[in-house]
């Protein structure tokens, strides 16, 4: 029993439970508890960037095969966009099966309830040659400082390709780099003692601000999206999964207490140091968690991919805008390109949503609409983080085994390596 209560998972739950009943009894004080989760996603977003370069920077000094690096680049980003694609249609496919939104009041709805997200949408939204160019730093140290996690991407790997070619003199650098990421992991370790306050703090917040009955408010929506995300997991990613050779129960159960910190805070960043410890020691490479992963919070949110389609058609649905197959394809190819810049914050598929609204012609889908999901937003927000995480999770160990840089080399990362065939290390 003692044990069970040292269990990280345990404390997250449990510290989840007690935060909705604090936000049913409580809701004028629950309405403050949001700091904690606050603070705690700043303390984990402080070490993400030197995480992400030492990674990145021990892994590439290690391979030192330029062409290697970038056909596991290739193969990643084709993998994103597939995916995704293929998630955003399964999204709308569920939508105009269901129709949540048919039917639905929306006179209270006012333009004012969105104006600050419509307002965000503007000043982030730039053409796809903008999004490209700001790739390229124009500061290493301020894209460092502002956690910029492209751009720190693009530096890591130059700068560890730079220190492969030093070979023998690059050595030093390379060992104290390893060092410095123990660290840095290290450091992470004792802010993830805290995360079960973390996770009370947001989901008592988060009850308290839009109570109970938000989450009945238009369950029909949120029942569509979390059935859908589920559907994606369990039979998209598990296929893809089984085809691959790897069991994606076996990498769920070992990436537990991730998926539950990332329900507790309702943010996939929350858990990125931690998840790419955890896929080194399931049995990816470290050259490979280090570009696949932090490129997937850019590229690969299957989980906003999902919502985002989903949340434009339920807004025409209720608006009672009919839309053609062409202005559905539009839709999606709009979406191809927005969701790519979506972070794996709180709040950004709401921003992110406002922005698609906008870049569709002639406004086809009313923007001010988006007030009729604020209500409810904050509770898909978890489905859309916990599918991001699991599918960044199977395109690592995907990419991993494709690029043979898989072996599992903790004891509990046991996958199928063949027909009848397991390993461990």
């Amino acid at each position: 029993m003692k044990k069970l209560a040292k269990n990280l998972s345990v404390q997250v739950l449990a510290a989840i439970v007690l935060g909705i009943i604090v936000g049913i009894i409580f809701p004028s004080w629950a309405d403050n508890m949001k700091v904690i989760s606050d603070i705690f996603i700043k303390m984990i977003k402080m070490v993400i960037t030197p995480i992400v370069f030492f990674t990145i920077v021990v892994g590439f000094a290690g391979m030192g095969d330029m062409k290697k690096i970038g056909r596991i680049g290739g193969k990643a980003l084709l993998y994103f966009e597939v995916i995704t694609t293929f998630a955003m249609a399964i999204g709308i496919g569920v939508m105009y099966l269901i129709q949540p939104g048919a039917g639905m009041n929306h006179s209270g709805v006012k333009a004012s309830d969105v104006e600050k997200y419509t307002q965000q949408a503007a000043e982030t939204s730039h053409g796809f040659i903008d999004f490209i160019a700001g790739i390229v730093p124009d500061n290493v140290m301020a894209a460092f400082s502002k956690g910029d996690m492209l751009p720190v991407l693009f530096f890591s790997v130059l700068f560890g390709l730079a220190l492969s070619g030093l070979g023998e003199k690059g050595k030093p650098v390379t060992s104290l780099f390893e060092k410095l990421n123990e660290v840095f992991f290290r450091l992470v370790g004792m802010i993830m003692k805290v995360s079960p306050f973390a996770a009370f703090g947001a989901m008592s917040y988060t009850i308290g601000k839009f109570g109970v009955g938000s989450l009945f408010s238009i369950g029909k929506m949120m029942g569509s999206v979390y059935l859908t995300m589920f559907l994606f997991v369990v039979i998209v990613l598990n296929l893809i999964a089984r085809y691959n050779g790897f069991s994606l129960f076996k990498l769920l159960g070992y990436i537990k207490d991730e998926i539950l910190l990332v329900l507790g805070t309702s943010s996939s960043e929350s858990a990125l140091p931690r998840v790419m410890q955890k896929l080194e020691k399931f049995g990816c490479s470290k050259p490979v968690v280090g570009l696949v992963v932090p490129t997937g919070y850019s590229f690969n949110l299957d989980g906003t991919s999902i919502y985002l389609s989903m949340a434009a058609l339920f807004i025409s649905q209720a608006y009672g805008v009919h839309l053609t197959l062409v202005q559905v394809l539009v839709l999606l190819g709009v979406l191809m390109v927005t969701s790519k810049g979506a972070a794996g914050v709180t709040g950004s598929g709401f921003v992110t949503l406002a922005a698609t609204l906008a870049a569709i012609p002639n406004n086809v889908i009313p923007v001010e609409g988006m007030a009729l999901l604020l209500g409810v937003d904050r509770f898909m927000s978890e489905a859309r983080a916990i599918t991001n995480l699991i599918g960044n999770s199977v395109a690592t160990v995907v990419i991993a085994k494709s690029e043979k840089e898989f072996n599992p080399v903790d004891h509990d990362a046991i996958v199928t390596i063949g027909k009848g065939q397991k390993a461990a290390s």
